[in-house]
This record gives C-alpha cells, structure tokens and sequence, in this order.
C-alpha cells in the first residue's frame, strides 16, 4: 500500500502494509516532508486525493493523534518486557513508596503488571542477606561471650547491653539524613562487633584480678579494672575515629555513597559504646555479676567451721 498523492505531500513515517519479494517481508512506510510534520495540526491538514479526483484533509478521513510506542521489548522467561528507567534524588525507600502507591490506582490489562527493579531491589536483597548475616552472627557472639566469661548470666548481661552502644549511630544516621542504608547497616554492625570486643575485654580483666591476683568482688574491683583498661578502650575508639574523619567530611563526593553513612554510623556509635563500657558495664557487673566465692561448688568451697576435738569412744 502506497500513498499516490503530490510527490512533495508524503504521509508522516507510518508502517502501512508489506511487500513480500524472495521469501522475505519489507514494511511499507510512508513520510511526510519536514515542513508538513512539524505538529498534529500540521497533519491534519494535509490534503489525500479521492479516487473522484477532489481533495480532503486527513483529519476527515483519519484519526492523527501522538501515542506511546515503545522502541523496543526484551523477553525474559517466556514473557515481553519493558524498562522504564528514572532517576532522582532524595530518600530511595521513600520513593519507591510513592511509587508503589500511585501504582496501586493503575489497571493493567490481564496478563501485564509492574515491578519495581534495579536498585531498589538490589537493595532488598542485600539487606535479607544481612539481617540472615545478623542473626547467625548475633548467636555466634552470644556463644563467644559464654565461652569467654565462663557463665550464661554474665554472657546474657554483657550481649542485652549491646544494642546500647547502637544508639550513637542512629542518632548519626538521623543527622546525615535519617536515610538508613546500605552502608548505615554496615556500620551498625560494626560498632556492634567493637562495643563486644571492648566488653569482653573489660569483664575479662574484673575476672582476671579477683582470680589472680586476690581481689575481693565489690566496688574496689570494678573501679581498678574499669581505669586499668580505660586506655586500650579510648586507644580504640580514638584510632578508629580519626581514621573516619575524612569519610564524614568529605563523605559526599561521588562514589563514595556508601562509605559515608557508614562512616557517620560508626563514629556515632564509637562515642556511646565507649562511654558504656566506661560506664554502664561495670555498673552491671557490680549489680548482677557473682563472686567467685559465690559461684564455687561445694567440693572446692572450704568448710567454714573450725575444727573440733574429736569426742573420746565409750569402752
């Protein structure tokens, strides 16, 4: 199918019929020239001949309007698909939820539906692997602490105090933004690792002077241990800080959207775990914690009567 009219007058590009020649299919397209196809009106007012020899308008014979065509479909398990790509600037889980909403008030046609890709689904998974990764790792320091401290009540206490330690890195993920990503997750995970290392050293060390070197369970023991290990824990923190500086304030260039949430997580909850370690851990080791005396088991505790002459046999 041809359009037969002035040679200058072509229709704008449309695929109008094939022709087969050779066992292969070529579309027939027709085409406007630039002048006659600069807008919708500029259509519609073209001028067809009739086979009686008059002339009309295409918009009389014709519906010319603009419509979505996409340029191309891939296929993906046995069904067509079709990206549409955006990008923007902002919280990604917060738009995905506009997104997701206004989605919800669209029909599709049976057989078609909408899913959110790319990132954000690159991002949901990642944070199934960490809150697995998390929770393998949440008992295995548990079991650490156990084996470390020789009792499940210190075990226990030290692991509850834990998520205490987090609390600076919420606190600076809320002011760089209150995003929590990918790398906000990291971090608490981090200071989560640094603020049990420090415990286990601290409770380790009061274990360590009433064990070896004789010191009475009480307040004594905890204030000597807490200052003998004051410098490792602020040596930690401080080295670890400085090293993150940079990264929180010069966090934002590009490329660096990752390390520097986690960098702001970290620092936040160096501060915190360092001052719970200083602070509260010995508090509650002094409050719930036991003497060794006390934990003993009656074979090894000594027999706190005096001794006795023994009574004389009756012949």
């Amino acid at each position: 199918m041809t359009y037969a009219g002035p040679p200058r007058r072509w229709l704008r590009a449309r695929r109008s019929g094939d022709i087969f020649r050779a066992g292969k299919a070529y579309d027939v397209v027709v085409w406007s020239t630039p002048q006659t196809r600069t807008s919708v009106p500029d259509i519609q007012n073209l001028r067809i001949d009739t086979p009686s020899g008059k002339t009309v308008r295409l918009a009389d014979v014709a519906k010319v309007s603009l419509q979505p065509s996409p340029n191309a479909i891939d296929r993906e398990g046995d069904s067509r698909r079709l990206d549409v790509s955006a990008t923007f600037e902002g919280d990604l889980g917060a738009v995905v939820g506009q997104l997701e909403q206004k989605l919800k008030d669209v029909h599709f046609d049976q057989g078609y539906h909408a899913e959110v890709l790319g990132e954000w689904q690159e991002r949901q998974s990642a944070q199934r692997t960490l809150l697995v990764t998390a929770v393998i790792a949440g008992a295995a320091i548990l079991l650490l602490l156990q084996a470390s401290f020789g009792s499940w009540r210190l075990a226990l206490l030290s692991f509850l105090t834990l998520p205490m330690a987090l609390v600076g890195g919420v606190i600076g993920a809320f002011l760089g933004g209150g995003v929590v990503s990918l790398g906000s997750l990291v971090g608490f995970f981090t200071v989560f690792g640094i603020a049990a290392r420090n415990g286990i050293l601290l409770i380790n060390h009061f274990q360590h002077l009433e064990r070896e070197e004789g010191m009475t369970f009480g307040r004594d023991l905890v204030v000597r241990g807490a200052r003998e290990r004051l410098s490792p824990i602020l040596m930690t923190s401080l080295a670890t800080g400085l090293a993150l500086i940079p990264l929180v304030v010069f966090g934002e260039r590009p490329g660096q959207e990752i390390e520097h949430p986690l960098a702001i997580v970290i620092l936040g909850g160096l501060v915190t775990s360092t001052l719970l370690n200083l602070f509260v851990t010995p508090s509650l080791y002094l409050r719930f914690g036991r003497s060794r005396r006390e934990t003993a088991t009656p074979e090894t505790e000594p027999d706190p009567r005096p001794p006795t002459e023994a009574e004389p046999q009756p012949a």
